[in-house]
């Protein structure tokens, strides 16, 4: 127990040094953190400057909710909380005025605060209307002079969290996730390109292809990962005053729509190497034509050089994509009149199998393409 509490601490401590070295989700957290410090302590001295007593902690709590990772999810949140606040404070008025204040008033209250907030305009602030709710009938009676002070109290927090990211707004992070997609597109490129030397030869190296195989696992699970972070950077773009590098708006989505389309020539790739890893150990890659080898290795030669391509941080050179896919589609025609019939009975089921691969492959980048040409960045 005590070599794990060991191990959490050393943990956190790599981090919090990450952060303080070089730019990242490390850096942002250690960011986010010091402003909410910050800010919850300038809303609790005015809130204690300006307002009662009982309605101070109000003030440092609405910062805590409304200070999130980027602007657009503070504002969202900052506006489901101000609604929830309303909500609550109006029920504890009205239960107060029309039954005074009694105990079955309160279940009431505690009933009709949970019910109200399960609607989905609430969404994750939607617990905020029972707690307000209570607040504002036990401690204050239901009093509107109680009920104005919360309100100002809470909208003390809001402007101090709010002001916080706006003034001080969350970093930028587009080129390096730019870079990073880049940077998984070219590793899958690569791959692409050992299978398609793999598929060449009759006597490929079967030891070789059998670790290209479980190698696929890791820019797969790097995709998995960029997915969310591309997706929380999009997030981010949005509302931010802060300027980046390369302000175009289309840059994540351009970054997202290239790891869609890795993801799915992963698929296919993982496939076509599984099928050729049965083949090589079999040995019935042997009675496969040649040409068909060689057609079939140019057309993932081919396959390698879009994926590249559509990953590229740099702005995409749109002819030279539309010319590799041109003739990668062009080996794809000259594949399919090679499939003839073999002296071993396996041959014409494996060509067509990796003949349906390439050509789904290819469908599935061509599908997707339209964001990647479309935009210029």
């Amino acid at each position: 127990m005590l070599h794990s509490a060991w191990n959490t601490v050393d943990a956190a401590v790599r981090r919090v040094g990450r952060g303080f070295r070089v730019p990242g989700p490390e850096r942002d957290g250690l960011v986010l953190g010091a402003k909410s410090v910050g800010a919850a302590t300038l809303a609790w001295m005015l809130a204690r400057h300006l307002l009662p007593a009982a309605v101070t902690t109000f003030a440092p709590f609405t910062v805590l909710v409304v200070l999130q990772a980027t602007v657009y999810r503070s504002v969202r949140e900052c506006a489901r909380y101000l609604m929830a606040m309303a909500a609550g404070a109006v029920l504890a008025a009205a239960l107060a005025a029309w039954a005074g204040i009694h105990w079955w008033a309160f279940a009431i209250l505690v009933l009709l605060g949970l019910t109200v907030g399960r609607l989905r305009p609430f969404g994750g602030q939607g617990a905020q209307v029972a707690v307000v709710g209570l607040f504002a009938f036990s401690a204050g009676a239901g009093r509107l002079d109680y009920i104005g002070h919360l309100t100002a109290s809470v909208g003390i927090g809001a402007v101090c969290g709010l002001g916080t990211h706006f003034l001080l707004a969350p970093a930028r992070h587009t080129r390096r996730h730019q870079k990073a997609v880049a940077a998984v597109c070219r590793e899958i490129s690569v791959g692409t390109r050992a299978l398609a030397e793999a598929s060449a030869t009759g006597g490929g190296d079967a030891d070789a292809v059998r670790r290209l195989r479980a190698g696929w696992r890791r820019p797969a699970s790097e995709c998995d990962r960029l997915h969310g972070e591309v997706d929380a950077e999009t997030e981010n773009s949005r509302l931010n005053p802060r300027h980046t590098v390369d302000p175009r708006h289309e840059a994540m989505p351009r970054a997202r729509e290239a790891l869609t389309i890795a993801q799915r020539a992963l698929d296919h790739l993982q496939s076509i190497t599984r099928t050729l890893d049965y083949a090589l150990t079999d040995g019935h890659v042997e009675a496969v034509s040649p040409e068909f080898r060689s057609e079939y290795a140019a057309l993932l030669n081919r396959a390698a050089d879009v994926l590249e391509e559509i990953g590229r941080a740099e702005p995409t050179d749109r002819r030279r994509l539309e010319e590799d896919l041109d003739h990668a589609d062009d080996h794809l025609r000259r594949i399919q009149p090679l499939q003839r019939p073999s002296a071993v009975p396996a041959a014409p089921t494996l060509q067509g199998t990796l003949l349906t691969d390439a050509a789904r492959l290819m469908a599935d980048i061509r599908s997707h393409l339209h964001v990647i040409a479309a935009v210029r960045v």
